[in-house]
C-alpha cells in the first residue's frame, strides 16, 4: 500500500495515543507483555503542520544518492482549524394533520392488552439479555434481570468503582421515539423525563450531578428524535429500587402522577397497537414537580422505607404495575379511578409517574413526606401472594387473568424472536417451564462472614497467581476475590511464563481466569492449551505445579475448560491421561446444548466431594453467575462420567427451583449430564467450574437472594467461603 492509502485506510479496532519520549521503553514493554503490536509513528514538532512522510522512500533515496521525495501530506493546520465559514441550516415547518386516536367500541381491556403486550417496545427484553455477558469484571451491582425469577425488567444501571468500597455509579436511558411523530419537542422532553424516572431508583449523590448525553438519530434537516443517557455518581450502590414487588399481601402500590391528571394517548403503545398514532401526546409539563419528585423518593430510599418501585413508560400505568408483579411472580388488585377521562386513557396513557410499592406499616409515613414535600400521591391497589392480576376501574371488574397467563403473553415476541438466535427445542422448554416457575429453594450450611483479620493484616499473605492468556477476562475479579481471602494475588500473563519473567515455583495457588482465550477461534482453550502442552520447558513446569503436594488451583468458565483440556480434572485415576490432553476418553467441554452463549444467574448445588474450597459448604443450593458459550460438560467415555459420580468428583450441579440437579434447560443452562458444572481432583486439590464463583463473593453482586437468609446486602456473600477455605488449607 501507498503511503496515501495506509494514512486514508479505516482500520478497525486500533488506538491512537500520544506518549512522552521517555516513556516509550515502558509502552513497549507493556504492549510486549500483552502481545500487542505497536509503532512509533511520528513526533509532535509544534510547528501547526501535519506532515506525512514515506520513511522507507527516503531511506531508499539516500542508500542511492538521491534527494528524498517530497511530503505524501504537508498541511497547514491554520487551514482546516481555524476560521471556518458558519454552517446554516434552512428548516421548513410543515404542520400535519392529526387524526385523533379512535378505538373501537367493541375494544376490551384485555384485547388491547393482548395486542399491546406484544409490541417489541413493550415485551420482554429476555432474547437481549441471557445472550450477553452481565457479570464479567465483578463490578455489576445492578444489571437487566431482577426478582427471583430474574425478568429483564430493571430501569437503571448500576456499578461499583472498586471491591472494596461501596460507591460507584449509575447510569439510566429515556427514549421516546413514537412520540416524536405527534410532537418532536414533547418526545425530546418525555425522553429526559424516562431517563430521570428511570435513574432515580438508584441512590444518587445529588441530582445536579447527573450528566445527560443526547443521541439525536435522525439527518438534522429532518424532525429530532431523542434518546437520553443519564449517568452519575452512588454514594451507595446497594441502595437499588428495583421493580419486582416483594412484600406479597402486606404492599400496597402507590401512584405518583408527574402529569397531574393529565391522560394522552398520542404515541402510545396502544395507538401503534391499533395502527394509528393520534393527535396528542404526553409531555413533560412541569419540570420542577419533576424535580422535587426526584429528590422525594431519593429520601424514600435513603431511608428504606420502600420495597419496590418502576416507572411509567411504554404501555403506561396497568402495564407498569403488570411487570412489576410478572417480576415479583405474585398478583395485584388494581382499582383504578378514572377522573373524567376515558377507560382507556386511564390504564394506557403513558405520561410520566412512577409506581411504589409500600408497606401497610410504613403507609402513613409515606404520605406524610408526600404532603411535606408538596408532592401527590394515591393508593391504586395492592399487592398479593395470590398470583392473579385484577383490574378495576370506578368499581367495575375490566380484567382478571393469571398472572403467568398475562406474563407468557408479554414473554410472547420475545421468545418468538429467540428461535432465531437459540435452538427452537431450548426456546420451548424455556417458555413452558416459566408457566410453572415459583422462587428458587436456596438453602445454606453455614453462615458467610467476612476473612479472619489474622489473615488480612498477616504480612506473608501466601502467593496466588493469576493467569490469563490473549482474550482473558476475568483476571480482575478473580484477583479481588481471593484477595478477599485473605491471599496474594499476582497478575501473571502466558507472555511471562513462556518468556522466563517468572516461574510457578514462586507460588502455593494458580488461577486460570475466563473469558475467550484466542477469541475461542480454536474451540474454547484450545488455543490456550496447545500453548502450554506443545512448549515442553513450560509443560514440565505446568506439571511439577500439579504434583507438589503443597499447591491447589482453580480453573474457572475458560480456565476450567483448559484444566479438562490439560487433563488436570477429573484426573488421570478417572479418566483421561494427565498433561497430555490426548485421550479420547478426557471429559471436557463443548458448545451449549443451546447452540450460543448463555448468561444466566443460575442455581446450583453443592455436593459431597473431596474439593478442599467447598469444605463445609456441602449440601448448600445457591445462585451464581453462568456465562460461557462452551460450557457442556462431554464424556466421550461413559465410563468415565459413572467413575466421576461414584468418586464424588463432581461437586457442583445445577439445579431447578427445587434444589434437585437436573439436567433441564435453562436452570441447566448449558445441557451437562447431571446438571455436572465442576470437576475436582482426587486428592480435592484441583477444581475446574463453569460458574463464576468469583463474581458473586460479595452480596451486592447477587441480582436476587431469598429474604430468609437474612443476609446483609453488604457483607459477604456465600462464595466467598470457597476462597477462604483456600485460605485455611495453606496454612
Amino acid at each position: 500500500m501507498s503511503v496515501l492509502e495506509i494514512w486514508g485506510a479505516e482500520y478497525q479496532e486500533q488506538d491512537a495515543i500520544l506518549v512522552k519520549a521517555e516513556s516509550r521503553d515502558l509502552l513497549q514493554s507493556i504492549c510486549k507483555r500483552e502481545r500487542v503490536s505497536m509503532a512509533v509513528i511520528g513526533t509532535i514538532s509544534g510547528e501547526g503542520r501535519v506532515v506525512l512522510v514515506d520513511s522507507s522512500a527516503i531511506e531508499k533515496c539516500r542508500s542511492n544518492g538521491l534527494p528524498p521525495p517530497p511530503p505524501a501530506v504537508d498541511l497547514e493546520l491554520e487551514k482546516v482549524l481555524g476560521d471556518m465559514p458558519q454552517k446554516s441550516f434552512e428548516f421548513h415547518r410543515v404542520v400535519s394533520a392529526r387524526e385523533p386516536l379512535d378505538i373501537a367500541p367493541d375494544i376490551t381491556v384485555m384485547d388491547a392488552l393482548m395486542r399491546v403486550l406484544r409490541l417489541p417496545s413493550v415485551c420482554s427484553k429476555r432474547f437481549l439479555t441471557t445472550k450477553v455477558d452481565r457479570c464479567v469484571i465483578g463490578l455489576v451491582a445492578q444489571q437487566q434481570t431482577v426478582g427471583p425469577l430474574q425478568i429483564t425488567l430493571a430501569d437503571v444501571a448500576v456499578i461499583a468503582q472498586t471491591y472494596t468500597d461501596l460507591t460507584g455509579g449509575a447510569c439510566a436511558i429515556g427514549e421516546q421515539p413514537i412520540k416524536g411523530l405527534v410532537n418532536p419537542k414533547a418526545m425530546a422532553r418525555l425522553a429526559v423525563g424516562e431517563a430521570l424516572t428511570n435513574l432515580v431508583w438508584a441512590k444518587i449523590t445529588s441530582l445536579s450531578d447527573v450528566k445527560a448525553s443526547g443521541n439525536w438519530m435522525y439527518a438534522a434537516k429532518l424532525n429530532g428524535e431523542g434518546a437520553d443517557i443519564a449517568y452519575v455518581t452512588c454514594p451507595d450502590i446497594t441502595k437499588t429500587i428495583t421493580p419486582d414487588l416483594k412484600l406479597r399481601d402486606e404492599g400496597l402500590l402507590l401512584h405518583i402522577d408527574l402529569a397531574k391528571g393529565k391522560r394522552r394517548l398520542g404515541g402510545s403503545a396502544l395507538a401503534q397497537a391499533c395502527d394509528q398514532v393520534g393527535d396528542d401526546c404526553p409531555d413533560l409539563d412541569d419540570v420542577s414537580y419533576l424535580k422535587k419528585t426526584f429528590e422525594f423518593v431519593q429520601d424514600l430510599i435513603t431511608e428504606e422505607i420502600i420495597s419496590s418501585g418502576h416507572d411509567i413508560s411504554d404501555g403506561g400505568l396497568l402495564v407498569c404495575a403488570l411487570e412489576m408483579a410478572f417480576a415479583g411472580n405474585c398478583g395485584i388488585l388494581l382499582d383504578l379511578i378514572s377522573k373524567g377521562e376515558s377507560l382507556f386513557e386511564t390504564v394506557f396513557a403513558e405520561e410520566l409517574g412512577l409506581v411504589l410499592e409500600v408497606s401497610r406499616k410504613n403507609l402513613d409515613i409515606v404520605m406524610q413526606k408526600l404532603n411535606s414535600v408538596g408532592v401527590s400521591g394515591e393508593i391504586i391497589g395492592r399487592v398479593t401472594a395470590s398470583p392473579l392480576i385484577e383490574l378495576k376501574v370506578d368499581g367495575v371488574t375490566q380484567l382478571k387473568e393469571e398472572t403467568s397467563f398475562l406474563r407468557d403473553i408479554w414473554e410472547e415476541t420475545s421468545f418468538h424472536l429467540e428461535k432465531f438466535q437459540r435452538l427452537a427445542s431450548c426456546v420451548d422448554l424455556e417458555k413452558e417451564g416459566l408457566k410453572s416457575r415459583h422462587e428458587p429453594t436456596w438453602r445454606l450450611s453455614f453462615t458467610p462472614t467476612f476473612t479472619d483479620d489474622k489473615y488480612m493484616i498477616s504480612t506473608s499473605k501466601p502467593k496466588v497467581a493469576v493467569i490469563r492468556e490473549e482474550g482473558s477476562n476475568g483476571d480482575r475479579e478473580m484477583s479481588a476475590a481471593f484477595y478477599a481471602a485473605g491471599f496474594e494475588p499476582w497478575d501473571i500473563t502466558m507472555s511471562d511464563l513462556l518468556n522466563g519473567v517468572i516461574t510457578l515455583r514462586d507460588f502455593i495457588g494458580i488461577m486460570f481466569v475466563g473469558g475467550f482465550s484466542y477469541a475461542d477461534v480454536l474451540d474454547s482453550a484450545k488455543g490456550w492449551s496447545a500453548s502450554i502442552r506443545f512448549n515442553q520447558p513450560l509443560l514440565n513446569q505446568f506439571q511439577e505445579f500439579y504434583k507438589r503436594p503443597d499447591t491447589f488451583s482453580l480453573g474457572v468458565c475458560n480456565g476450567c475448560q483448559l484444566m479438562a483440556l490439560l487433563g488436570w480434572v477429573p484426573g488421570p485415576q478417572v479418566g483421561g491421561v494427565f498433561g497430555t490432553g490426548g485421550d479420547p476418553s478426557q471429559p471436557r467441554f463443548v458448545h451449549n446444548e443451546s447452540g450460543r452463549f448463555e448468561c444466566r444467574f443460575t442455581s446450583v448445588a453443592i455436593e459431597d466431594s473431596p474439593a478442599i474450597m467447598f469444605k463445609g459448604m456441602e449440601g448448600s443450593t445457591l445462585g451464581v453467575w453462568a456465562a460461557h458459550g462452551e460450557g457442556r460438560a462431554y464424556f466421550p467415555d461413559d465410563g468415565v462420567l459413572d467413575r466421576v459420580i461414584h468418586s464424588n468428583l463432581a461437586p457442583v450441579r445445577y439445579c431447578d427451583d427445587d434444589g434437585n440437579p437436573t439436567e433441564v434447560y435453562p436452570f441447566n443452562v448449558n445441557g451437562s449430564p447431571l446438571g455436572v458444572a465442576a470437576f475436582c481432583s482426587p486428592d480435592g486439590r484441583h477444581l475446574a467450574m463453569m460458574p463464576h464463583p468469583e463474581r458473586c463473593f460479595l452480596m451486592w453482586q447477587f441480582p436476587w437472594y431469598p429474604t430468609h437468609w437474612s443476609l446483609d446486602k453488604k457483607g459477604p456473600s456465600p462464595w466467598l467461603k470457597m476462597f477462604q477455605n483456600a485460605r485455611e488449607w495453606c496454612s
